[in-house]
């Protein structure tokens, strides 16, 4: 041992030596190129702080900024049959379906839930583009009826957030069948004179868009989504014209009578909130309108209840 290998050598091996960074802690902005902190990201619903622009983010983390205290109860959804056409390309089906499963931490491409935003009781539904770019598949269609059945039995309205990029191919005919399912569940909506409000996010693409996703009482979207069932770039190669600047995005569609509003998401939640409680024929909400620790109000007569706020308002005598 010497001073070479003591010192000399630890020198050299510490300046070229490649330090480990973990790969999920910076998000590079796929607009502006902006390299964003994870945590700054999060904190900011998934939205670029340079340029605004709106990232991809999970049905949880949606349902989390959602719902009041970010708490939600998950309506279980039936399992479909898996692989029921024996689908293989460079993978087989199931291996893909175990590989979304363990990247994402979900069981398949939507997650329904109920509970109440803004103090209104709704039942949501969303689509995870990270699982298998959140295509329609069986659990899909199941998923949509499963919640459209349990907002009828709750008598809620339904709100459904929708990514992907169209049918499951893996799945075939059975994939397309989806499409008249899901619109036999939202007639089971109107039927039952619930409201049916639709948040179209980026990207909203092919059978999604000619099914579900454009049948809501009020459409929204995100800011810049890109809504359509063929692509820009399908379109121009088949006409082969240049289509105009912004064509198939939210603020164009907007422009054209095809939505409602566009809505940036940090103020998607308060837009909800005055939509649903208008359709539902409810008062406007009131920020300081909160039960009193313990009571719970829809559990007492009027006249109980109107006894127990007066006597919460009198001082206690001594």
């Amino acid at each position: 041992m010497n001073w070479i290998t003591n010192y000399v050598r630890p020198r050299i091996n510490s300046l070229f030596s490649r330090r480990e960074v973990p790969e999920n802690l910076w998000t590079k902005c796929p607009e502006c190129g902006t390299m964003l902190f994870h945590r700054e990201l999060a904190d900011n619903l998934n939205v670029c702080t340079n340029c605004d622009h709106h990232l991809a983010i999970s049905p949880r983390a949606r349902f989390t900024a959602l719902f009041d205290a970010g708490s939600f109860v998950e309506v279980a959804v039936p399992d479909p049959v898996v692989d029921p056409l024996g689908f293989r390309d460079q993978k087989k089906y199931p291996e893909r379906l175990k590989a979304a499963q363990k990247s994402t931490g979900e069981k398949e491409a939507m997650l329904v839930a109920e509970g109440e935003v803004g103090r209104t009781p709704i039942v949501a539904a969303a689509q995870d583009f990270s699982f298998m770019a959140g295509s329609m598949g069986m659990y899909v269609g199941n998923a949509i009826i499963a919640a459209a059945e349990r907002a009828v039995a709750l008598k809620r309205p339904l709100v459904l957030f929708s990514a992907s990029g169209g049918a499951r191919m893996q799945e075939g005919i059975l994939s397309l069948m989806q499409m008249p399912r899901t619109a036999v569940a939202v007639q089971m909506l109107k039927e039952a004179g619930l409201p049916y409000v639709v948040v179209l996010t980026h990207p909203t693409t092919g059978g999604v868009t000619a099914s579900y996703a454009m049948l809501g009482d009020i459409q929204i979207a995100e800011p810049n989504a890109l809504i359509c069932f063929a692509g820009p770039r399908v379109i121009e190669q088949t006409i082969r014209e240049k289509l105009p600047e912004g064509f198939q995005r939210a603020e164009y569609l907007l422009e054209h009578g095809m939505l409602d509003r566009v809505i940036h998401r940090k103020q998607l939640r308060e837009e909800l909130v005055s939509i649903l409680r208008m359709l539902m024929r409810q008062s406007a909400p009131v920020v300081a309108d909160l039960p009193a620790p313990g009571v719970i109000p829809s559990a007492l007569p009027d006249s109980d209840a109107a006894e127990s706020g007066a006597d919460a308002a009198q001082p206690e005598r001594v």
